[in-house]
């Protein structure tokens, strides 16, 4: 990633975890790391897992292993029954160090790790420290005392990783809302959805990774990394298919721009804006993605006609062509066996506002519309005149929210390409 495509958010998030990082590394060789053997073990881990991260839904780059083992690493109490004094600070030079070994072979072959995610985990990571490790020593105490019990130290570590992940959720969702152009509260929601069960996920191992070394000294790594291993294994073939699917959805939609029924560029274009109006609307990521389909393939009833339209314009079709149309190409999105509520938007995409359409449909009706009418145009009296018309049908044609949204998405797309 390129510091030039970085906005504010990015930059002072990045700027933040080196300046923790400088700090945790500074003093660790000032003063030496306590229980070097365990310390270069965990870091070891982390740095398999930053080797090993992925790619989820919606660009989130997440590396469960390591950050399960820079939890363990944080909220270790002792090993083998021998208290651990490990600081803060040196957890964070642990964690540091762990990630930048794990970078530096995707480094080598051309594949950057997004600076904005490494520092988000080291700043969560470092958050964690800070609060957790000043409490160890009384922790253990109570877990070696006359009645010895691990009940306190279970429920500060879980309050702990609690809070941190929230505080996760909210970085993440500030630095999406930013990115992707949606309101913060949508991001927050969809940050709890898409993103908090993996981390909560990866909190309990990092936990019982803590606990298991109480009794099995380092082994516990290697017992706890297979089956993490395995996870993120799953976790990677769940993406890749999710990311086939939509290329291949991509490829099928290119169809009718081959056979010469739409214009080179219209469904890329209406999946485009269509996916920025349903963000400025507040739509969630899972109901962006089948609004993504669904465009895509707006058009695909259009292969059934013995004679294309011209320009592939359905807006200024009759309405009877255009709903005979919208059914052909929802019969052949539901053969696929999986995305029936994708062909019951396209299907319905050229109902009337009394008909009650889902959101999905009102929102590709009029990015349609306005594609028939400007196309690849750049010309802001084009797109002008376009938005004038479909304003002219708004209440009864067109939903007056979705081009209400549609005419910010167009201005900041004119800005855009002013700048």
């Amino acid at each position: 990633m390129s510091f030039q495509g970085l906005d504010s958010g990015q930059l002072l998030l990045i700027s933040g975890a080196g300046l923790v990082a400088v700090a945790g590394v500074a003093h660790t060789a000032a003063v030496g790391l306590d229980h070097p053997e365990i310390a270069v073990g965990f870091g070891a881990l982390i740095a398999v897992g930053e080797l090993a991260r992925l790619t989820m839904p919606g660009n989130r780059e997440v590396a469960p292993i390591g950050a399960a083992a820079a939890l363990g690493y944080t909220l270790l109490l002792d090993l083998s029954q021998n208290q651990l004094d490990h600081t803060a600070l040196q957890v964070v030079a642990v964690i540091a160090v762990g990630m930048i070994a794990g970078a530096l072979p995707h480094l080598a072959v051309g594949r950057p790790p997004r600076l904005d995610a490494m520092a988000r985990r080291l700043l969560t990571g470092a958050l964690l420290a800070f609060a957790f490790r000043p409490l160890a020593g009384p922790l253990y105490r109570l877990t070696q005392g006359p009645e010895p019990t691990w009940w306190p130290a279970l429920g500060v570590m879980v309050a702990l990783i609690t809070i941190t992940l929230f505080v996760d959720v909210l970085i993440a969702a500030l630095l999406r809302s930013e990115q992707v152009r949606t309101a913060f509260r949508v991001a927050i929601r969809d940050e709890l959805n898409m993103a908090f069960p993996l981390g909560a996920a990866v909190a309990a191992s990092g936990v019982l990774l803590a606990l298991a070394t109480h009794s099995m000294d380092l082994v516990a790594l290697l017992v706890f990394a297979a089956p993490l291993l395995v996870t993120q294994v799953a976790f990677r073939k769940y993406a890749g298919i999710r990311a086939t699917y939509l290329q291949t959805v991509r490829a099928l939609s290119r169809v009718t721009e081959v056979g010469g029924y739409v214009e080179p560029g219209h469904s890329r274009r209406v999946s485009r804006l269509a996916v920025a109006v349903g963000r400025e609307l507040g739509m969630s990521e899972p109901e962006l993605l089948e609004l993504e389909y669904a465009a895509l393939m707006h058009d695909i009833g259009q292969l059934s006609l013995r004679d294309p339209i011209p320009g592939g314009a359905t807006v200024l079709t009759d309405p009877e062509q255009a709903r005979r149309i919208a059914e052909l190409g929802a019969e052949v999105i539901k053969q696929t066996g999986v995305l029936d509520r994708v062909a019951d938007v396209v299907r319905r995409q050229t109902d009337c506002i009394a008909d009650e359409p889902p959101l999905s449909s009102r929102i590709i009706k009029a990015a349609n519309g306005y594609d028939d009418l400007v196309g690849g145009s750049t010309d802001r009296d084009r797109a002008g005149a376009a938005m004038e018309r479909l304003r002219l049908g708004s209440g009864t044609e067109y939903d007056p929210a979705v081009i209400s949204s549609m005419a910010r998405v167009v201005d900041r797309l004119a800005l855009s390409h002013k700048l």
